[in-house]
């Protein structure tokens, strides 16, 4: 981190409007569904089903279980049709995916529910885990580990902030399932023997405040807090500083403090009360490039292409279709690529020609870091190949937030550059 630092955060216009208040919209899941075998980027997943086996509803098809246990289910009934390689939507490689023809009947496993005011702290994170509920803000992370570890937890923190641009899925999920909401955040504080708990939004959502107040409000040791509209305050690092003026090395718990998204909670609480798995996502589909700018509800598996469709299609034949959000988001390269379970959004944006120009030394980047990096350092340790230097200066600390390219006067790509220097990292070290 730099000695000399900046705001490390900046508003940018969030182009929330276009999708906050209108009508949610189901997609209608298609024949057939194509789930990517990855969890948190490790490929090496057990099967347990095989071609020509037929699945139903919420049943587990698959599993990552090693140091992570992160199971996958199904969010159809059907037949498992075989196997292919595709691309998916965590970085545009391909990756194998596990087939599933839909038969349209939906018969379901029976559920699990749970009663947490009966069960223990063990039996609660036992469940988060059984039922694969990881982190929906992204990441993906298992939930359940930020328990396991803690027998008290001085803070949990219940992000709600979603600060990347044109999304508002965790938005309308806190609006439109409140009493949800209310319901994992009692389940998160029970699995962490939590002292105080703070709920975090963006300062200007007036109503959206209220509502949260007063559905904690005979609770004191739970707190709803504004903070500020930036950009990165949804990043862990961020809104901990922000809420707690700490800081800490690689875990949050290290200062005492569990942080959980909002739509993580919310299903958490239907893992117990419906006792069932993540099988469908709300997704925020917007951007200047499509037509008609929306939440949908979409199963996992279902074609980003199919998605757009329902949306109207696009206002061009030019776009950027973006997994994700316009700063932290990557383009995909197929329409074939499918919803996963940590997919919260599809930024459809039109392309536009942009002309770089040389550094100007400006420091733009090094200001507005919230890692406190100096990206433009680092680009130019990229450039020469010099790998010492690239790790010197910490470049793995970096969450290719976008924040240095959205910055620079001179329009110079500086997260790309900054994710060729951590691959350079990670190819040296095999």
């Amino acid at each position: 981190m730099s000695f000399l630092l900046g705001p490390l955060r900046k508003h940018i216009p969030g182009f929330k409007e276009l999708t906050d208040h209108n009508e949610i919209l189901n997609i209608e899941t298609p024949k057939e569904i194509a789930i990517p075998l990855m969890a948190m980027g490790s490929t090496n997943l057990e099967l347990y089903v095989k071609e020509g086996d037929r699945v139903l509803v919420n049943q587990k098809i698959a599993a990552r279980n090693d140091h992570f246990v992160i199971p996958l289910f199904s969010p159809v009934s059907g037949t498992v049709t075989g196997f292919k390689d595709e691309f998916h939507g965590w970085g545009g490689r391909k990756s194998k995916h596990i087939v599933i023809e839909n038969d349209n009947q939906y018969e379901a496993v029976a559920p699990t529910p749970l009663d947490y005011v009966s069960a223990s702290k063990d039996e609660i994170i036992e469940h988060i885990k059984e039922m694969g509920i990881v982190g929906c803000g992204g990441a993906g992370f298992p939930a359940y580990l930020k328990y396991k570890p803690m027998t008290e937890t001085p803070y949990l923190i219940i992000n709600a902030v979603e600060c990347e641009p044109y999304i508002t899925q965790d938005y309308r999920n806190v609006n439109d399932y409140l009493e949800d909401l209310v319901n994992g955040v009692h389940i998160l504080r029970k699995a962490g023997n939590v002292q105080k708990t703070l709920v975090a939004i963006k300062e200007d959502k007036k109503q959206t405040i209220a509502r949260l107040k007063e559905a904690f409000g005979g609770f004191s040791d739970i707190e709803v807090v504004g903070v500020p509209n930036v950009y990165p305050m949804g990043w862990e690092r961020t809104l901990v500083f922000e809420l707690l003026k700490k800081r800490y090395d690689r875990l949050p718990s290290e200062i005492g403090a569990v942080v959980n998204n909002a739509t993580t909670a919310i299903m958490v609480s239907r893992a117990f009360r419906l006792g069932v798995p993540i099988t469908e996502k709300m997704i925020t589909v917007s951007g200047d490039g499509i037509k008609e700018p929306r939440n949908v509800l979409a199963k996992i598996g279902t074609p980003i292409g199919d998605i757009v469709e329902a949306c109207g299609g696009t206002t061009d034949e030019n776009v950027h279709v973006i997994h994700g959000g316009p700063m932290m988001g990557k383009t995909m390269l197929s329409k074939n690529v499918t919803i996963n379970f940590t997919s919260n959004a599809l930024t459809v944006l039109i392309e536009r020609k942009v002309d770089a120009i040389g550094c100007l030394r400006c420091a733009a980047c090094v200001d507005n870091c919230p890692a406190g990096l100096i990206p433009v350092k680092i680009q130019d340790a990229e450039i020469a190949k010099n790998l010492d230097m690239i790790e010197k200066l910490d470049t793995n600390a970096c969450i290719e937030c976008g924040l240095c390219t959205y910055v620079c006067p001179s329009k110079i790509d500086v997260t790309e550059n900054m994710r060729r220097a951590k691959n350079a990292l990670r190819l040296r070290k095999g």
